[in-house]
């Protein structure tokens, strides 16, 4: 507790983001009110502003200001893949990573019973509703590893099949430039189960 209420008030929200306690929260303020009066308020005008402003893009549900998201706009995109990601941070990765020029389909989420997320918070129905247009031939599945993950790409693979659609998944495994050594047990586990014919 500092000797402000205001000051105070500011540590506590600085806590919701992820991965800041109290000390850090802390830091952060004091930061801010010592040395970088001006950037705290444009930080302040443009977490306003973006929370204000910025919600989901009807057709993949990324982070978009209007309806229809600019990576769905595009004309220049391949309609005919479909990459389902959990997170907008995922599909920040790929378009930064790689050469995919397709569509996105953003889940917000892994299915997850215990956590109340099941498939009508992830947007499974309009995701039917995509495949249904019968514009996609395929669709990758690139969600986690984890036992959600795989859980949720099971379903996708089951909802794609019935859609007509056919489900590829994203490798796993030995990371490039890794030594076997190093690579934990449960990923060489399962990088040498699903090993490939070389050409």
């Amino acid at each position: 507790m500092t000797g402000s209420p205001l000051l105070n008030e500011l540590i506590e929200a600085l806590r919701c983001l992820p991965g800041v306690g109290s000390k850090s929260a802390q830091r952060m303020a004091f930061h801010l009110l010592e040395r970088d009066r001006e950037r705290g308020l444009r930080l302040a005008g443009a977490l306003e502003e973006a929370l204000r402003r910025v919600g989901h893009c009807t057709r993949c549900r990324n982070f978009s200001e209007t309806p229809v998201c600019a990576l769905c706009a595009s004309t220049s995109r391949d309609r005919h893949v479909l990459c389902v990601v959990e997170s907008a941070a995922d599909l920040t990765a790929i378009e930064q990573a790689t050469g995919y020029r397709g569509q996105y389909f953003v889940l917000l989420g892994r299915l997850s019973p215990l956590d109340g997320l099941g498939p009508q918070e992830l947007g499974l129905s309009l995701l039917a509703e995509r495949l249904a247009e019968g514009e996609i031939e395929e669709m990758i599945i690139a969600t986690n590893p984890t036992v959600e993950g795989e859980a949720t790409a099971h379903y996708l693979a089951e909802l794609a099949r019935a859609g007509g659609v056919r489900p590829t998944r994203l490798a796993h495994g030995v990371p490039l430039g890794g030594e076997l050594e190093y690579v934990d047990r449960g990923t060489l586990a399962h990088a040498f189960g699903s090993r490939q014919l070389l050409g």
